[in-house]
């Protein structure tokens, strides 16, 4: 009489549902850190928008007359090297 071993279905599903899993880790993983470089790229842009409306606003200042070229210069450096 032919005996039917259950053990390599038994192997079979532990070894898909593991799998699935892993898959499902790896794949949550790889969705936070998109999220992490999208969030790091933002802050980057906002910062970099930051200091260009800053050196928009001593342009006008200079064009206006109210600061000098020395002054103008001193304060673009302290706004780059920031």
């Amino acid at each position: 009489m032919f005996i039917r071993r259950r053990r390599p279905l038994l192997r079979a599903a532990a070894v898909g549902t593991a799998g699935y899993a892993i898959g499902r880790h790896a794949a949550q993983n790889q969705q936070d850190q998109e999220q992490a470089v999208a969030d790091a790229y933002t802050a980057g842009a906002t910062a970099s928008d930051a200091k260009y409306d800053e050196l928009q606003k001593l342009a006008n200042l200079k064009e206006q007359g109210i600061l000098t070229e020395e002054e103008f210069n001193q304060q673009k450096a302290r706004i780059l090297a920031s």
